[in-house]
């Protein structure tokens, strides 16, 4: 059942993403499912700039994707501190920096890792999870 208005859904909202680029750097792409309790998975497909490396769009991907989360809740009313959240994604590279596990040197990545840690930050509770490829692929459809 889908939560009444103010409220953020008592289940996690999970968020499935990919990016990569057509060349690296290249064209960047990205996809991100949300997964939002009591409705249907909405999918998105977004496209980049040139000249973007594969995990530059997998950091661009999550980071739209969290905006997308925190648009919704704000237009629903409710409090992203009081939602839990769940984010999948076969980046070890961007689960890993996010979480602090690995260190990040690149500074177009250290930014991208500072949006994203500044809006998770957000959030009540937070699962950043690595999946296989295959989960991505199965999903996203890339």
């Amino acid at each position: 059942m889908p939560p009444l208005p103010g409220q953020a859904p008592e289940q996690p909202i999970r968020i499935v993403f990919d990016g990569g680029s057509r060349g690296n750097p290249g064209q960047g792409y990205g996809s991100y499912a949300l997964e939002w309790p009591g409705y249907p998975r909405q999918v998105v497909q977004l496209q980049f700039g040139e000249q973007v490396t594969n995990n530059e769009a997998e950091y661009d991907t999550l980071i739209a994707a969290l905006e997308a989360v925190l648009k919704r809740l704000q237009e629903n009313k409710a409090d992203p501190a009081s939602a839990r959240l769940e984010v999948w994604g076969d980046s070890q590279l961007v689960i890993n920096q996010i979480l602090g596990e690995w260190k990040c040197d690149e500074p177009r990545l250290q930014v991208r890792r500072d949006r994203a840690r500044a809006l998770l930050a957000r959030f009540g509770d937070v699962r950043l999870q690595h999946h296989g490829r295959e989960h991505s692929v199965a999903i996203l459809g890339h």
